[in-house]
This record gives C-alpha cells, structure tokens and sequence, in this order.
C-alpha cells in the first residue's frame, strides 16, 4: 500500500492494514468476512491512551481541562480531518451504494477508518510507532492549537449547573441502514425540550442538540459567551 511507504511504515502483516480501509458494505457485497469495525473499537481505546498520556507528561492542567482537550482533539471532526489529510479516502472500500452517496469522503467513515489504522498499527508495529504516528497528526494538532470542535455540551452542562438544573438528552428516532445510520436527539432542562440535532452517531446528535439549545438561548438565564 502507498500509504505506508508514505507513512514509512513497513508492515509486518499487510492485512491488518488492509482490513483498517474496508467498509462493512464492501464486505457484505463481496461476501468478505474482513472489515473495520473490530479494528476501529481498539483504535478509539488507543488515541483515548496516547493522547492522556501526552497530556499528563507536557500539560501541567487539571483532569476536567485535559478531558476537555482530549475530547476536542479525538472527535469525530478531528480525526476526519487528519484523515483527509493523509489521503485515507483515496483507499476506503465501499460497496457500490455506499460510493454512491460519497461514502469514501464521509465524515464518520474516515474517522471510523483514521481509529481502524491507528488499531492496525499498534497490532502490527506497537505503541511506540503509534506514537510517532499520533505526534504528527493528533498531538500536533493540539500543540497548533488548531480548533477542531466546540464543546457544545460542556458549555450547555456548565450553564445549566450554574441555574441548579437538570439536562438529559433523549434518543426520538433513528433511520437508515446499520452502516450508515442517523440519530435525532433532543435536549431537555428539566424536562423542557430547548434544542434538537442530528448526527451519524449518538455524540455528534447530542453536540449539535446542545448547539441548537445554545443558539436558541431558550429557558437559560445567564447570558451564553
């Protein structure tokens, strides 16, 4: 694969990398069993890992300001833009559907797939080459103070805590195929709906249903910044 010799990167097992890039509807036309769902599960763990411990070891901050860097730096947003980045789209495999409606480009796929590689290479090569592969595109990117995503709904939460009220964010309709499904989410204080999103997974409806509640500055007192 271009990509690793790009990435200097010479395998030890190819398929590992090669399962990182394909999609579940690849897979299911082709009656293939491998894909980057497994991969992707581990991947998410490993960033979560590398990224803590960077900030732990350079960032003299309290626990709640580098959860609130670290959930900014591997969101969805971040990790499709470093995938766009390094190419990834011009490898993701589809099925023809899929490729249809600009799969190989969409936000969640890429980022799914940017976790999926990062899984492989840590199976494959271990954690130190994680690291020298996250401190080029993740870590930098932090050290950039490059702005991926607004924390919608710890801005949302910190309001809400400081007028003593209760938020909940509930799941009203979810559609489309298991590959590719969209979630709608309100947002309730005290059990009054303020704002609505949708999303490709659960966080990303729950960010824009905070947002929605933000802009909208419905039943919150204290003027948002």
């Amino acid at each position: 694969m271009k990509i690793l010799e790009e990435l200097n990167i010479i395998p030890n097992n190819i398929e590992l990398y090669e399962n990182a890039f394909i999609h579940t509807s690849y897979s299911n036309e082709n009656e293939f069993s491998g894909n980057y769902e497994r991969l992707e599960f581990l991947g998410d763990r490993v960033i979560d890992l590398v990224v803590s411990e960077y900030l732990y070891r350079k960032c003299e901050i309290e626990e709640g300001e580098m959860t609130k860097i670290r959930a900014s730096y591997v969101c969805e947003n971040a990790l499709y833009e470093n995938a766009l980045r390094l190419n990834f789209h011009e490898y993701v495999k589809v099925g023809k559907g899929e490729e249809a409606s600009g799969g190989k480009e969409k936000k969640a796929i890429l980022a799914d797939i940017f976790e999926a590689f990062v899984a492989a290479l840590y199976l494959d090569k271990g954690l130190n080459e994680v690291r020298r592969f996250l401190n080029f595109t993740v870590i930098a990117s932090i050290e950039k103070n490059k702005e991926f995503f607004y924390d919608y709904k710890s801005v949302l939460q910190e309001y809400v805590q400081t007028g003593k009220k209760s938020i909940e964010y509930e799941v009203t309709d979810e559609y489309g195929p298991p590959h590719s499904k969209v979630f709608e989410i309100v947002v309730k204080v005290d059990k009054i709906a303020l704002g609505r999103g949708t999303g490709s997974t659960k966080k990303q409806a729950e960010q824009n249903a905070a947002q929605d509640a933000i802009e909208k500055k419905a039943g919150i007192d204290k003027p948002l910044k």
